[in-house]
């Protein structure tokens, strides 16, 4: 069969060396990554799952916050990710969030944002790297645990928001040293994990892959159903 085939929406000003990175650990994973923006209309036809990825921070204007000097905005690409997450939501298609991507999930789902996160977490170290350098706590009994293991994980870190209050049906997979969530997953299907990390550059680590796998694996799935679904319209017979 065909490897399932996943939508990635990038940033239009690091997109072009983002996305390649993001492809090959789909790649990896058994799937096909297919670049989505502001200038390639998203079709959710065509594809099995959707990657909402990093850079650019999400407009305070999107969950009610208050705007500051230093923040790299895209109103464009806030108003194409929600309204992209909203969607996949309806229709149960699997999502992956990487760091902006895992706050747009949460926003989407009427959450909210600390937009200067280590003035409220005076005890999360701040990072810039893609380095494994951070400490992260997985939540026993979560999706990610059953993903990605139990252990302390440590990862990369290049955020300066987080997300704050919890958007409607998800919980907290995972937090820092100093109580910051570093990811997030919703409690029930479709499949929705967000991490507030760059999995991406780091797939020489196993447990950092299977979080794509994860992703391409639950693609496939809903590929399955969806195309189960288009036999009995069509008046087919379904097997298996």
């Amino acid at each position: 069969m065909s490897r399932p085939i996943i939508g990635v929406t990038t940033s239009q000003r690091s997109g072009w060396r983002i996305f390649p990175l993001v492809a090959l650990n789909i790649h990896l994973a058994g799937g096909r990554a297919v670049r989505w923006g502001v200038n390639r209309a998203p079709d959710l036809d065509a594809v099995h799952g959707i990657v909402i990825g990093g850079g650019d921070d999400i407009s305070p204007d999107v969950y009610g916050g208050q705007l500051m000097a230093s923040a790299r905005l895209d109103p464009a690409r806030d108003t194409l990710e929600r309204a992209l997450c909203c969607a996949a939501f309806e229709q149960n298609i699997p999502v992956l969030g990487i760091c902006r991507g895992s706050q747009m999930l949460n926003v989407a789902l009427g959450g909210d944002l600390h937009q200067d996160a280590f003035s409220v977490y005076e005890n999360s170290r701040r990072y810039k790297t893609i380095l494994p350098r951070r400490r992260v706590q997985v939540v026993e009994g979560t999706r990610l645990e059953g993903i990605a293991g139990k252990r302390e994980m440590k990862v990369n870190a290049l955020h300066s928001q987080s997300v704050a209050r919890l958007g409607r049906g998800l919980e907290v997979a995972a937090r820092d040293e100093g109580g910051m969530i570093q990811a997030i997953e919703r409690v029930r299907d479709p499949f929705a994990l967000g991490v507030q990390w760059h999995p991406e550059h780091l797939f020489y680590r196993k447990r950092q892959r299977a979080i794509f796998r994860a992703l391409v694996h639950a693609a496939g799935a809903y590929r399955e159903t969806r195309d189960q679904f288009a036999a009995v319209d069509r008046g087919m017979p379904v097997t298996g």
